[in-house]
């Protein structure tokens, strides 16, 4: 059966956990770590403070213990959520994570547009 991009970002929004930005918010305080899956030239603009860079194209190699890529900050035992422009790059990358085993991980619906719209605070990119 043929899919559609949108019909695979609907199944993963299914299939992870969707955060609003104040639920984020919340758990950036707790000590969650934010994946910002976005491309360097979208981060240039703005990012959300404390976000770490993982291009969606590079995330399985980071998130890969047994890789060279690996990014010491992707652990199993801590709680990940990742975000993009709108929240379905996200979401995909989540269900992702999930199926290489990571068990804690969500995505900001909306991305860092929704992040925006709520009031919530911004930096320039790197």
């Amino acid at each position: 059966m043929k899919k559609s991009a949108t019909d695979l970002v609907a199944e993963a929004k299914r299939e992870v956990q969707n955060l609003t930005p104040d639920q984020v918010a919340q758990e950036l305080e707790e000590g969650a770590l934010l994946v910002d899956v976005r491309e360097p030239e979208e981060r240039a603009a703005a990012s959300i403070p404390r976000a770490i860079a993982a291009p969606r194209g590079m995330l399985e190699f980071y998130a890969d213990p047994d890789l060279p890529y690996h990014k010491p900050e992707f652990t199993h035992d801590r709680r990940i959520i990742l975000h993009c422009a709108s929240g379905g790059r996200s979401a995909l990358a989540a269900a992702t994570l999930q199926r290489m085993g990571y068990e804690n991980v969500a995505h900001l619906d909306g991305g860092i547009k929704a992040w925006q719209e709520a009031g919530r605070t911004t930096e320039p990119g790197a």
